[in-house]
């Protein structure tokens, strides 16, 4: 079949078609934020927020009850996060969520890492247990892995070793206070003098 048969066929197969009057797509305007959902954002971006409802106990991504877990923040040093993940700094403070409900469990954390940094207390371990007889599995285990990622003063966590409970329990590195950052920017200051 030479060139000019296969254009006529072509033509000829392409006779009743006719054109798309309109090849655009529809753009839907972009989302827009809600004052409620900007008000939730803020509030998750720090603990000095006494409303615990920006943490959801509604939905988490479903984690298995031996599933080992890690979190790290961008800026964290790989050495810094070894330690932690290695069990060699010393635990400053531990709760216990064993019989909570997840809104008690969500309160707790809450509270407790809020006191924590009061404290400048910087390395705590959460014991929230592996769920193998809840239902579905690891349900405590998945929304407080959820819900320490989403607080910004949580600088990482990481599954704890078998001696502090395993899988069933995080250790979890918190920022310096704010207080505690001052007192070292002045103290820092007055040895440059």
């Amino acid at each position: 079949m030479s060139d000019s048969d296969e254009l006529d066929l072509f033509r000829e197969m392409m006779a009743d078609v006719s054109p798309i009057k309109q090849d655009k797509i529809e753009s839907r305007p972009k989302h827009q934020t809600s004052e409620a959902h900007l008000a939730r954002r803020l509030a998750a971006q720090t603990l000095t927020e006494s409303d615990p409802d920006y943490l959801s106990i509604d939905h988490a991504e479903m984690l298995k009850p031996d599933d080992m877990i890690e979190f790290k923040r961008d800026g964290v040093q790989e050495g810094v996060f070894r330690k932690l993940r290695l069990g060699k700094y010393e635990l400053q403070a531990r709760l216990d969520l064993h019989r909570k409900t997840l809104q008690q469990a969500r309160d707790e954390v809450l509270h407790f890492l809020k006191q924590c940094q009061r404290m400048d207390i910087r390395t705590v371990i959460i014991v929230h247990g592996k769920g193998e007889r809840s239902n579905p599995p690891a349900l405590m285990k998945s929304f407080v892995a959820s819900w320490l990622t989403q607080i910004s003063d949580v600088m990482g966590f990481h599954s704890a070793l078998r001696q502090h409970g395993g899988t069933g329990a995080l250790y979890v590195m918190l920022k310096k206070s704010q207080e505690r950052k001052l007192e070292n920017r002045e103290r820092h200051q007055r040895r440059q003098r």
